[in-house]
């Protein structure tokens, strides 16, 4: 059985990855489109699109909404990013092997750069966590602070068209344990009955279970989610489009929506590739969020070049073999660098995504 893993973090680093690595990724668009959707835009003009409308799982990119709730409560003063919280308060959703480590090598991160104090940790570190190694306790712990409805409604601000519910991803894994051994495609097929509103609610009564009962967790054991368990579970994980999501973060990458205070807080949350000084040379500012679990890879991309040109670009697979989805994520850094830097790649994508007309929709300022 596969460990789950909904994580997948790249730095841009530099320009020099060969050109057939990041062709690899495009062919692959190309030779499974079934399974593959893309959306592209350059100064709020679509180039590039493929199945753009099409609604598949996220894994962790859904945390963009949490980031973006984090910012905008931070410049507000309803919460304080600077205060500081126990470990313990994140660790209550943690549960060991079903992040690919992200949780421990995240506290182990921190405590190297001296950012713990004793046994607490200030918010804003638990916000970069989240994004930075894409920790589902963090994240967990977020949603409960923030107020789940409140990172919903962010679907709406951010003009997302098609999104199916969001819902603590820790706590749905406990849905799928089956530790009787009992008729595993009879629980699957009850669980596929229950609607995505139903199946949210459910989950979250799991979540506030975990937030005030502690011998929950102690229940949970991943040795109980057979991998025909894991598989549903990631085919109903929180979904949306790469065009409403490559649209989204156009809302970050142009800094006029929002206030200049929550953009600041989204830049220390989101934009830790600008940290790379390599990066400093060629962009103003750039943020990304990406996931995966053994089926689904997502990566959302947005960027501001020193040229003032602006890119936003979301791909996102599914159905994918561990071997797939293993040489998509060692092409993903490449064929991002490709897409910022190259116009002739990037007119290369337009030939093969050419995408209808579109009528862009501008929002009104929060």
């Amino acid at each position: 059985m596969r460990v789950i893993a909904i994580l997948i973090f790249a730095c841009f680093g530099t320009a020099g990855h060969a050109q057939n690595t990041a062709d690899s990724l495009l062919n692959f668009i190309a030779q499974n489109p079934k399974r593959s959707s893309i959306f592209l835009q350059v100064n709020g003009t679509p180039v590039a699109a493929l199945n753009e409308n099409k609604l598949m799982p996220l894994a962790s990119t859904v945390k963009i909404l949490v980031a973006v709730e984090f910012a905008k409560q931070s410049a507000s003063s309803i919460i304080n990013q600077k205060t500081y919280i126990g470990l313990n308060e994140l660790e209550r959703y943690h549960l060991p092997f079903t992040d690919g480590n992200a949780h421990a090598d995240w506290l182990t991160y921190e405590k190297k750069m001296q950012h713990t104090k004793g046994d607490s940790i200030q918010l804003i570190n638990v916000a970069r966590g989240m994004m930075m190694f894409s920790s589902n306790a963090n994240t967990e712990y977020l949603m409960e602070l923030l107020g789940l409805d409140n990172v919903k409604n962010n679907i709406q601000l951010l003009g997302i068209k098609q999104h199916t519910p969001v819902f603590p991803l820790v706590a749905s894994l406990f849905i799928y344990q089956n530790p009787r051994k009992e008729n595993e495609e009879k629980i699957i097929k009850e669980i596929k009955k229950l609607s995505n509103e139903a199946y949210g609610r459910y989950i979250y009564d799991i979540h506030k279970a975990l937030t005030y009962n502690d011998s929950l967790k102690a229940k949970f054991k991943l040795q109980d989610l057979t991998e025909n368990m894991q598989h549903t579970w990631s085919n109903r994980l929180p979904a949306s489009t790469t065009k409403d999501y490559a649209t989204a973060v156009a809302v970050l990458n142009n800094r006029k929506f929002f206030s200049e205070a929550a953009y600041s807080v989204l830049m220390d949350v989101m934009e830790f590739l600008m940290e790379d000084p390599a990066n400093q040379q060629w962009l103003k500012h750039s943020g990304m969020k990406g996931g995966s679990t053994a089926w689904v890879l997502t990566n959302v991309v947005y960027a501001t070049k020193k040229d003032n040109t602006a890119i936003e670009l979301a791909y996102f697979f599914n159905e994918l073999t561990p071997a797939e989805n293993k040489k998509l994520q060692k092409w993903s850094n490449a064929f991002l660098l490709k897409t910022l830097l190259d116009n002739d790649f990037r007119n290369k994508m337009a030939i093969l995504f050419k995408p209808l007309p579109t009528t862009n929709t501008k929002k009104k300022k929060a």
